[in-house]
């Protein structure tokens, strides 16, 4: 059987403030050498879809970090989601009655390996109220931002590599919907 499976790799930290400068070209490029196919880039922060006979997502992901040190000469972390896992996200609809305003920030945190809070409940709520942790999952959480109250990311990122570790990476619920389209 010739299954053809679709990923999403969220590489972290590519062209954010200044850091890691990557042209997507670039990286499309990376991805197609490695073997890749029918490879995408989606906006600027290091999205990228692409096709794969391989089902092990383990070893897929050795080789995507193999490959990217090869062509950028740095290590990249990177977390890897098949196509089908965005869909069940975007199914399950998880920002679902959260009242919405110009500062509102909606994010999912895609963790690369299975894990828990350390030391918060969920749901979690900071003192002000700016940021608030919906949902987790062993794979994701469901965050949102308020940026009305002067914080913003790298104030919640904080609190989730404190929590969760830092072998994670966060998108823009926008991004992920982009993604998908």
């Amino acid at each position: 059987m010739n299954e053809i499976f679709c990923y999403i790799a969220f590489l972290r930290g590519i062209n954010v403030g200044g850091h890691a400068s990557i042209k997507m070209a670039d990286l499309q490029a990376a991805f197609e050498k490695m073997g890749f196919r029918e490879v995408r880039t989606v906006l600027a922060s290091g999205n990228v879809i692409f096709k794969s006979k391989r089902s092990d997502q383990k070893a897929l992901l050795k080789e995507i970090g193999s490959g990217l040190k090869k062509s950028f000469h740095k290590s990249i972390n990177v977390v890897l989601r098949g196509l089908d896992d965005l869909e069940k996200l975007r199914s399950s609809e998880p920002f679902k009655g959260i009242k919405v305003t110009p500062s509102t920030r909606f994010y999912v945190t895609f963790f690369a390996e299975k894990t828990q809070p350390r030391t918060i409940g969920i749901p979690y709520s900071t003192p002000m109220g700016d940021f608030r942790i919906l949902q987790a999952t062993s794979g994701e959480i469901f965050s949102v931002v308020d940026l009305s109250m002067g914080k913003g990311t790298p104030e919640t990122m904080n609190i989730i590599e404190k929590e969760f570790g830092s072998n994670v990476t966060a998108r823009n619920w926008n991004t992920v919907l982009k993604v998908l389209l």
